[in-house]
């Protein structure tokens, strides 16, 4: 375990790291349907909190395991057997999820112990593998320790935060303290001690899968979307129409990020990996965050929902506009600025607009979340129509600047 060569050629995602992203599958997919309960009741705080820690975890988790992997991978006996203990640490923060919201929507201190449990098996499992490259790496030695000190560090203040038996706004306060500690230490370890050797389209790859898993909540909840409508409405037009706008939309979603060339900036551009890699944190949880609004739709579509017509629609409007919104700012940051990225962000915003506006006049929410999902749609025509010219004048410039 000394390093990958950060500039092989054909470098892919192994089996091992297919097969641990399916472990987040199951994962997300508790966490949106607990969320999308909780906010279709009106329980706004154990919605936000609740998704924000259980998603977070799990999202953080799954970045510290993929630049290991990218950098350090040896697909050898000790490594399947570490990452095998870090799985079973997902697996543990998905049973301790419903405690969170249900605590949180009960009005008491926030039940996180399981959940804190599986993120520390998880972290434990990390802080063996950095250990391991630290002790076999000499080049990469110091930041391998700086990467599991800082994760440790991490894991005993998370303790402390469990057993502090505090309110709950000074346990959120303790949880976003712990999240500054952990999101400190991989920069630190990376511009203070020398990179790891990550690869660049190695972890673009890794990054675009785990958009793929995200992504999957939104199938996710078009199926629960649709079945609801069936159940309650049987086959119609609007069903027809639901159906294929929202199943489009997060198609999508999937196509205007895939059109970022991130692999090829990354491997021109290493110091831009660090607002790239954590930007994704806002796009992975707003992905999920879509699925989390079409399920409030399901809920509310089968009279299980006691929130207004407005704040259905604005459950699905509002992780659609940070996720697409999101994109342009992903790709002017890779890029550069381009005046193209206003047309999309204006697009994204007239659109969605346009959606809560119909709402409020009293058009149905079926319809107003059929002409949300155009957002992204919107999105991919520009894209197609001038973004690829772009993007080949971005990439030409940036060889050209940085090799």
């Amino acid at each position: 375990m000394t390093g990958r060569d950060p500039h092989q050629d054909g470098r892919v995602a192994t089996g091992l790291e297919l097969f641990y992203d399916l472990v987040f599958v199951v994962g997300f997919s508790v966490a949106t349907t607990l969320a999308g309960h909780q906010f279709a009741e009106g329980h706004y705080a154990a919605t936000f909190i609740g998704f924000f820690l259980c998603t977070f975890s799990a999202i953080w988790a799954w970045i510290n395991f993929a630049w290991f992997a990218s950098a350090f991978d040896t697909d050898d006996w000790v490594f399947r057997l570490v990452t095998l203990i870090q799985m079973i640490g997902v697996a543990i923060i998905a049973v301790g999820m419903p405690a969170v919201f249900t605590s949180v929507a009960a009005g008491g201190d926030i039940d996180n112990r399981v959940l804190v449990l599986g993120y520390i098996v998880m972290r434990v499992g990390m802080v063996i593998q950095w250990l391991r490259a630290a002790s076999q790496s000499e080049r990469h030695r110091r930041a391998c320790l700086v990467y599991a000190g800082a994760t440790v560090l991490a894991q005993v203040w998370w303790v402390i935060v469990l057993v502090a038996d505090m309110p709950l706004l000074m346990t959120v306060c303790g949880m976003l303290i712990g999240v500054l500690i952990e999101m400190m230490g991989p920069y630190i370890a990376e511009t203070r001690t020398g990179r790891t050797p990550w690869h660049a389209h190695h972890i673009a790859e890794r990054y675009g899968l785990l958009t793929i898993v995200t992504l999957g909540e939104g199938v996710v909840g078009v199926v629960a979307l649709l079945g609801a409508q069936v159940a309650g409405f049987g086959w119609t037009f609007e069903t027809a129409l639901l159906g294929f706008t929202t199943m489009t939309a997060t198609f999508a979603m999937w196509w205007i990020y895939s059109a970022i060339p991130s692999g090829e900036v990354l491997h021109a551009h290493r110091e831009k990996a660090f607002p790239w890699g954590y930007g994704h944190i806002v796009l992975f949880m707003s992905a999920v965050g879509v699925g989390v609004g079409l399920h409030v739709a399901a809920l509310y579509l089968e009279h299980h929902a006691s929130v207004s017509d407005e704040v259905v629609v604005a459950s699905v409007v509002a992780p659609l506009a940070v996720y697409c919104l999101g994109i342009v700012v992903l790709s002017d940051y890779l890029l550069g600025f381009d005046p193209i990225s206003v047309v999309q962000a204006l697009a994204v915003i007239g659109v969605l607009a346009s959606a809560m506006i119909l709402c409020a006049a009293g058009v149905s929410v079926i319809v107003t979340i059929a002409i949300a999902t155009l957002a992204p749609v919107a999105m991919v025509v520009v894209d197609e129509v001038v973004g690829a010219r772009r993007r080949d004048r971005a990439l030409a410039t940036l060889r050209s600047d940085g090799g």
